[in-house]
């Protein structure tokens, strides 16, 4: 049965300092990419001209009487698709020479990563136009450039009145509000060549309105450099009229760089977290011995630490927790096994036989994974007879021990060609159990992992079972499941040790939190 417990404020701190590498990673990935992000964006200016349709015409025409008696947002729209229409733009390309515009324009303005990318690009460019002829060439152009101002003209209608602005984007401060400029009094020069043109098929090219507008369109015709001009000028006698020309910007469009900067920094940070909680909920091996307790309502009996140097005070914090455990409740075989293959049951089972000799015990570690021959990297040992040769009548119990040092002695598995579920389940294999509990203080033997039968049978014939569970590594449904039949057995669950321990948490917050 699960146990709930209270989450205390050291909890999410072990969870942020043992999940410290996703929180770093998503931190320096987000910085990383928000500050190439910020010198990949060249900034950009924007210029805006007021535009207003008046309707004030020189004829009698429908176009224009619609305009006068309409003045609704269907016909603000009209004019803003004009203003983008190929005459209009095409007048300000002309004007403003933007077909040879060099392809590298940007580059003056981007930092120094953008400007090799520009070059690059432009560079591409040039090399394609190179191969075609001069008159294509000049066509493509000319295309790019109707395409680019496109791209940085937008219009947008000011609502319920009768004006709307003309915006143009630009790299540079000055261009944008030249192009802005350009773009409406060629807009307002088209309208007064509509209304020349209506004006000539009614009263011919000899009328003084005629020769009114023309002269006027040849003024506005001089004035797309994009200075500014005198407010009467601007407005002039088209039925759109110039009500605020653009001004230079000063300063480009979209938040800052130094705000990105910041709102990435604190938003790296949050999504490091979230992404840490959501790594740990998501991992479900043991990480801590609340872990142990809690999931498997099971003692904890201790922790060897991952780190070379805190493991022989581990060692002899465990020895003194099994010693008392064995003396209050008579146990002389205990069985340390794990639920997934590894060598962490024997290790344990070596180290701790050695500091309960050094304790004065007398030991008798037995290897009794007879898949798996562990011991052999443990003690330097000659091949001998060892526990399968006891069960095969092969040799005596005491023949098949090994001196491993001051009160320990050492039983290695053997080898045999049996089925290991033969060997354990054989009468003689419990006779070698009570007989080693009566002639050693404390009989220590690694076995199998659970997922082995010989295992569970093992179990059953010893007086207690520690289980080894790997911190980060052994999952937790896969520990329920291995002592599942154990418990069927009705073998004595003695605890849990917790192996490859980490502290996350620094010991100077530690003591802090």
């Amino acid at each position: 049965m699960i146990q709930q417990v209270e989450t205390t404020f050291r909890d999410y701190m072990r969870v942020l300092f043992r999940q410290k590498a996703v929180v770093i990673t998503c931190f320096f990935t987000v910085m990383i990419t928000v500050v190439i992000g910020i010198m990949l964006k060249t900034p950009v200016y924007e210029a805006k001209v007021k535009m207003l349709i008046s309707a004030s015409k020189q004829v009698e025409a429908t176009y224009y009487r619609d305009l006068l008696m309409g003045q609704n947002m269907e016909v603000t729209l009209t004019q803003a698709e004009i203003v983008k229409s190929a005459p209009v733009l095409e007048k300000t390309i002309r004007a403003l020479g933007l077909a040879q515009k060099p392809f590298d324009y940007e580059k003056q303005f981007a930092s120094p990563l953008k400007a090799k990318l520009v070059g690059i690009q432009a560079s591409m460019t040039k090399a394609k136009l190179e191969n075609l002829p001069e008159q294509q060439r000049t066509m493509f152009q000319v295309r790019m450039a109707m395409e680019d101002l496109l791209k940085n003209v937008r219009v947008e209608p000011i609502r319920d009145t009768n004006l709307f602005t003309i915006s143009a984007r630009d790299f540079s401060p000055v261009g944008a509000a030249i192009i802005a400029n350009v773009i409406s009094r060629s807009y307002v020069i088209f309208d007064l060549e509509q209304q020349v043109a209506e004006l000539q098929l009614k009263y011919g090219e000899k009328h003084a309105t005629v020769i009114q507008l023309k002269e006027f369109i040849g003024k506005m015709e001089k004035a797309l450099n994009g200075q500014p001009l005198p407010n009467i000028e601007a407005i002039g006698p088209a039925s759109v009229k110039v009500i605020e020309q653009a001004n230079v910007p000063l300063l480009p469009v979209g938040p800052s760089p130094l705000l990105i900067f910041v709102l990435a920094f604190f938003m790296s940070i949050f999504l490091g977290i979230m992404l840490a909680f959501m790594f740990e909920y998501m991992d479900q091996t043991f990480k801590s011995p609340q872990d142990v307790e809690n999931y498997l309502n099971t003692p904890y009996l201790g922790a060897v630490p991952r780190k070379p140097k805190q493991k022989q005070l581990s060692y002899e914090n465990l020895a003194e927790q099994v010693l008392l455990i064995s003396k209050d409740r008579k146990l002389h075989t205990l069985m340390f096994t794990t639920a997934e293959a590894s060598d962490d049951a024997a290790n344990i089972v070596v180290n701790l036989g050695k500091v309960l000799a050094e304790k004065g015990l007398k030991v008798l570690v037995v290897d009794a994974n007879f898949r798996h021959l562990t011991f052999k990297k443990y003690f330097n040992l000659e091949k001998g007879p060892g526990l399968v040769d006891v069960i095969e009548e092969k040799v005596t119990f005491e023949k098949s021990i090994h001196s491993a040092a001051k009160n320990l002695a050492v039983m290695t598995a053997g080898e045999t060609q049996l089925n290991p579920l033969t060997v354990v389940e054989s009468n003689k294999m419990h006779q070698l159990l009570a007989q080693a509990g009566e002639k050693y203080d404390l009989v220590l033997i690694a076995a199998p992992d659970l997922k082995h039968r010989d295992s569970i049978l093992l179990a059953a014939q010893t007086d207690g079972v520690i289980l080894v569970v790997n911190e980060g590594k052994t999952r937790k449904q896969v520990v329920l499941n291995c002592l599942e039949p154990v418990i069927a057995k009705k073998a004595n669950i003695l605890g849990v040790i917790l192996n490859n321990r980490t502290y996350s948490i620094p010991k100077a917050i530690y003591d802090r939190v």
